[in-house]
C-alpha cells in the first residue's frame, strides 16, 4: 500500500517533532528546546481519521547558516519535500514572523504542492494573536498547540480534503527483518546505509555525533523485507556532555530492543576500543544476532591488516559466535556479502527446536562432558525444551541446578551452539530444579492410618 505523504518542514524549534509525536501517537522523533535537534528524516504510518492512511515526515529545521551540516539538512528537507502530497509549514506563534519564516514561505510558494500553514505554540487558539502570519503569503494560518493537543482536529480536517486516496501497490506487508547499525560516532554506519540503500537516505558528514535519532528505514532486497536501524554513535558516559547526546544513546539503546540482528561497527583505524568492548557486552546481554563489520578496510596496508586481524582474535573472543566482515562503505566493497549472514542469522535466531532433538544434543553433552558436583553432590541434567526466541532460550531442568559453574554453563552452550549449527547467534540458558511435589505438604493421616500408628506404637520402648 502507497500512503500520502505529509512533510513538516519550518525552522529549527518551532516544534516539528512535537507534532510528529502528537500525530502518530508515538515518541519517536526526540524533542527538547535545544535548537536543530532533528536531522534526519523520520517516518510514521498514521490514520487521520478511519480508513484515511497517511505518512507523516518530520524533517530537520531550515536555516540560513552555511555550515556542512546544515547544508545536509537542506537537502533531506528537499527530498522530503519531493515526495510529499501535503506540506504543514510550521512556525511559532510565540516568535512572530522571521526574517527566516519569510525565506522559507518564498520558496514554498515556488513548489507547486498544497501548504499549510500551521501556527503552533498558539495555546488558547486566539486567531487575532496571529494575524501577522497572513504577510507569509500561504492564507490563514491554522492555530494549533501541539505540545496542549489543542487545534490538531482542525487541522486534520483541514489536510483531508488535500490528500489523494491510498493506492495498492506491488508490495506486501510484512514483517522484515530488524537490523540495528551500532557503533561509535564516525566509524561509518550512516556511509553503510547510505550504501546498501543506493541513496543519501541518512545524513553522512565527517563529524563525530551526526546522528542523533534513530532512524528505522525499511525496504526490500531479493524478494525479503529489511528494516535498517541508524543509531547515534554511542560514546563513553564522561563524554557525554550535550543532554541531547544522552537522549541518542536512550534511543540508540531502545533500537537494539527493536531489532533481531545488530551490525557492529568498527573502524579498521582504531581496531577495537574500551568503547566497543561495552557495546559489545550490550549487544551480548540483549542475546541478539551480531555481525561485526570492520569499516575503512581498504586505507590499510597488508601488514596493517594482518596486525587487525590479530587483535581482533584476541579482544572479541567473549563474542566467538558473531563473524566478522571487512568493508568499506564508502565504496562499496563487502557490503553486498552482508546480506546472506543477515539472513541467516535471523532464521537462526527466531528457530524452534523440537524438543527432542534437544534433549538428543543433552545426552551427547552428558556423555562428552560429565556434569561437575555442586555442593558435593553429583548435578544431574534430565531434560531440556526451548522457551523463547531471539534469542533461542533454552531451560535445563534437573536436580542441583542451583550453582551450575560458569564453566560448565559455557561448556553447555557452545556444545548446543556447535550441535545446532548456529550462525551469529547466542543461546540463552535457564536452569529449572526439579521440585518435591510434597514438599510443605502435611500428610493427613485416615481414622484406620490412626489407629493403626497407636497398635504400633504400643510395640515401642519407652525410654
Amino acid at each position: 500500500m502507497s500512503y500520502p505523504i505529509i512533510s513538516l518542514v519550518g525552522r529549527p524549534n518551532v516544534g516539528k517533532s512535537t507534532l510528529f509525536n502528537r500525530l502518530s501517537n508515538s515518541r519517536q522523533a526526540l524533542v527538547s528546546d535545544y535548537e536543530g535537534l532533528t536531522r534526519d528524516r523520520q517516518y510514521a504510518n498514521i490514520q487521520l481519521e478511519e480508513e484515511r492512511p497517511c505518512t507523516i515526515v518530520d524533517t530537520g529545521g531550515l536555516t540560513n547558516e552555511d555550515s556542512v551540516i546544515d547544508s545536509g539538512i537542506q537537502n533531506q528537507v528537499l527530498s522530503a519535500l519531493d515526495e510529499s502530497d501535503v506540506i504543514y509549514f510550521i512556525v511559532s506563534n510565540k516568535d512572530g514572523v522571521t526574517a527566516l519564516d519569510l525565506d522559507i514561505s518564498s520558496q514554498l510558494r515556488k513548489l507547486k504542492k498544497n501548504i499549510i500553514l500551521v501556527c503552533n505554540k498558539a495555546e488558547g487558539l486566539n486567531l487575532s494573536s496571529a494575524s501577522e502570519f497572513y504577510e507569509l503569503g500561504l492564507g490563514e494560518p491554522t492555530l494549533i498547540s501541539a505540545e496542549h493537543n489543542q487545534g490538531i482536529q482542525d487541522l486534520i480536517e483541514k489536510t483531508l480534503p488535500l490528500i489523494p486516496e491510498a493506492t495498492d501497490s506491488e508490495e506486501q506487508d510484512i514483517d522484515g527483518i530488524a537490523v540495528a547499525v551500532l557503533g561509535r560516532p564516525n566509524v561509518g554506519k550512516s556511509t553503510l546505509i547510505n550504501r546498501i540503500l543506493g541513496e543519501e537516505r541518512v545524513l553522512s558528514v565527517d563529524l563525530p555525533g551526526t546522528t542523533r535519532d534513530s532512524i528505522f528505514i525499511p525496504f526490500e532486497r531479493e524478494g525479503e523485507q529489511y528494516t535498517l536501524i541508524d543509531t547515534a554513535g554511542i560514546r563513553r558516559k564522561r563524554s557525554v556532555d550535550e543532554k541531547i547526546e544522552k537522549f541518542s544513546i536512550i534511543k540508540a539503546i531502545s533500537a537494539l530492543e527493536d531489532s533481531h540482528v545488530v551490525i557492529l561497527v568498527l573502524d579498521a583505524h582504531e581496531g577495537v576500543t574500551e568503547q566497543d568492548a561495552t557495546l559489545l557486552g550490550m549487544i551480548a546481554d540483549k542475546g541478539r544476532a551480531l555481525l561485526i563489520v570492520v569499516n575503512k578496510w581498504d586505507g590499510l596496508d597488508e601488514y596493517q591488516k594482518s596486525e587487525v586481524k590479530r587483535k581482533l582474535d584476541v579482544k572479541l573472543s567473549f563474542v566467538s559466535y558473531a563473524s566478522i566482515h571487512f568493508i568499506s562503505a564508502l565504496h562499496g566493497s563487502g557490503v553486498g556479502k552482508l546480506f546472506e549472514p543477515i539472513k541467516r542469522s535471523y532464521e537462526h535466531a527466531g528457530k524452534r527446536y523440537p524438543t527432542s532433538l534437544l534433549n538428543k544434543i543433552l545426552e551427547q553433552a552428558n556423555n562428552s562432558h560429565q556434569p561437575p558436583p555442586v555442593a558435593g553432590r553429583r548435578l544431574r541434567l534430565k531434560f531440556v525444551n526451548q522457551t523463547d526466541v531471539f534469542p533461542p532460550t533454552l531451560m535445563f531442568h534437573g536436580n542441583h541446578v542451583q550453582n551450575v559453574p560458569k564453566s560448565y554453563e559455557r561448556f553447555l552452550m557452545n556444545f548446543f551452539t556447535t550441535s545446532l549449527k548456529l550462525t551469529n547467534t547466542p543461546i540463552k540458558i535457564n536452569f529449572k530444579s526439579g521440585e518435591n511435589p510434597f514438599k510443605d505438604k502435611k500428610n493427613v493421616l485416615s481414622a484406620r492410618q490412626i489407629q493403626k500408628k497407636r497398635r504400633l506404637m504400643k510395640f515401642v520402648k519407652k525410654k
